[in-house]
């Protein structure tokens, strides 16, 4: 059986953060969440994190500032970045800054799964 793919949810709406932790374990993924955007970096170099889940708000930071850093450290910039938001015309900005996706909150859960595995498998 193939390894689950290392997906980190980064969202400071802790409801938010659970519920896209128990559909995306459900789904066969192996799922961690974090509140703390600031140690993305961190928690994929610790924990093998092939794909994050990345809101663009979180805690007063810039998910787009976030993604950025991601991108910048040779470390990480492999890791596949889904970026999602409720703000109008936020797409273009994560994606300018380097998300390889971007899917609007709320949004429903076969349009995340289909967002997820396209962005995995490119």
């Amino acid at each position: 059986m193939p390894e689950k793919v290392k997906i980190l949810v980064v969202d400071d709406d802790v409801t938010i953060g659970a519920m896209l932790k128990d559909i995306l374990i459900y789904k066969g993924y192996n799922v961690r969440v974090s509140q703390r955007p600031l140690e993305t970096e961190q928690n994929i170099i610790e924990n093998n994190i092939e794909l994050v889940l990345l809101d663009k708000l979180i805690s007063g930071v810039d998910g787009t500032d976030v993604c950025g850093l991601i991108r910048n450290n040779e470390k990480t910039a492999h890791v596949k970045i889904l970026m999602m938001s409720a703000l109008h015309n936020a797409e273009t900005i994560c994606i300018e800054a380097g998300a390889n996706a971007f899917i609007t909150k709320p949004f429903e859960m076969e349009g995340l799964f289909n967002k997820l595995e396209n962005v995995l498998k490119s």
